[in-house]
């Protein structure tokens, strides 16, 4: 029985002033009428009920997840009083989709990424969840084929003889048609030359953060490589929400500050990986909401109430009023409820620096 657990804890800081600390940027519509989460959601019920969709998010945003899910069951909302990277929340999360679903197999989404072949992604999405079915003790996760020499994402080490298979329950090169390798290692952001050459190799995929496997393999895992964290979440009661979420906001913030990727996967055995092509971005910047969106005869994108006269490749965001640019090129601005940013596109990389600047300033 396959579950989701989708991620939408993050802050979104580099799509300031839009996204901010209590309204992030998974809970935007950066990319159409639908907000990432709502994205998300819509494309997993295709293939799993709603019943078995879990989110994971902040305690402050508990609100914004019910407004726009209402169909998802209150207690599918889980709640982390704090924020302490992804290992803990993934295995707090496991623990407590295991009292509904004990038997899972448990896929874990980020909720803020564009896909644009959902088809083509479910179908991957569930040969991970059936080579799991047949071997239990394996994670599969879901590395996108690079079309570029890409800095800012991990890379996946791909071997090409399949080594690792033998030693499964199962011994598979492939299931439902879909190939499954065996993963190597897990490689950093790397610089350019070295992006060059993982794409010249020919075995390295880009690392999406997704990841599928059983809940009593993760949580086995979690014991083993963070025994700290694992203990304390084992004394949290999960039989009862309202003790639940006490007992977590008196607990949690005890645990690890890890992520999954130092704590599990590059010291878990039986690694597996799909080579996926389904248009995957993680819409990381607002270049790439600027890179998926219609542009005018100029080259201007306009979201909102905008006007452009004579101007040439700016990013134009409104909220709510008119907005006309005139004679400018090579512009962000974006209209939020608090404030109007304008900056040159070159300033995008800064924009988490520019925000915690602002906001020193404004506290002083």
């Amino acid at each position: 029985m396959l579950c989701a657990l989708i991620m939408a804890g993050g802050k979104g800081e580099r799509f300031w002033p839009l996204s901010t600390d209590e309204k992030p940027k998974q809970f935007l519509k950066l990319l159409g009428n639908e907000t990432m989460l709502q994205m998300t959601v819509g494309r997993l019920k295709r293939l799993i009920p709603i019943d078995r969709i879990f989110v994971v998010t902040g305690e402050i945003y508990k609100d914004l997840v019910q407004e726009q899910l209402p169909e998802l069951p209150k207690d599918n909302i889980i709640l982390e009083p704090v924020g302490r990277n992804t290992a803990p929340c993934i295995a707090l999360s496991a623990m407590y989709i295991k009292q509904f679903y004990d038997n899972a197999v448990l896929a874990v989404l980020p909720s803020d990424h564009l896909i644009r072949d959902d088809e083509k992604f479910l179908t991957l999405l569930e040969a991970g969840s059936n080579f799991i079915q047949k071997n239990e003790k394996a994670i599969v996760t879901i590395g996108i084929t690079p079309d570029r020499p890409e800095t800012g994402y991990g890379y996946i080490k791909f071997n090409k003889e399949n080594t690792q298979q033998e030693k499964l329950d199962e011994v598979a090169s492939d299931i439902d048609g879909i190939e499954i390798l065996s993963v190597e290692s897990f490689v950093e952001k790397p610089s350019l030359d070295i992006a060059k050459q993982y794409i010249a190799e020919g075995n390295y995929l880009w690392n999406a953060g997704m990841f599928i496997w059983s809940i009593d393999n993760i949580l086995e895992l979690t014991k083993k490589h963070i025994n700290h964290t694992y203990n304390i979440l084992n004394t949290i009661d999960i039989s009862n929400r309202e003790s639940f979420i006490e007992q977590c906001k008196e607990k949690y913030p005890l645990v690890d500050n890890i992520s999954v990727d130092y704590a599990i996967m590059e010291k878990a055995q039986y690694i597996h990986v799909i080579p996926g092509e389904f248009g995957w971005d993680d819409i990381g910047s607002w270049f790439s909401v600027e890179r998926y969106s219609d542009k005018d005869d100029n080259n201007n994108v306009h979201k909102g109430d905008v006007k452009t006269i004579d101007s040439k490749n700016n990013l134009v965001i409104s909220s709510g009023k008119p907005i006309v640019v005139a004679g400018v090129e090579n512009l962000l601005v974006v209209e939020s409820d608090e404030i109007i940013f304008i900056c040159h596109k070159d300033q995008i990389q800064n924009l988490r620096a520019i925000k915690q600047k602002v906001q020193k300033e404004k506290s002083n």
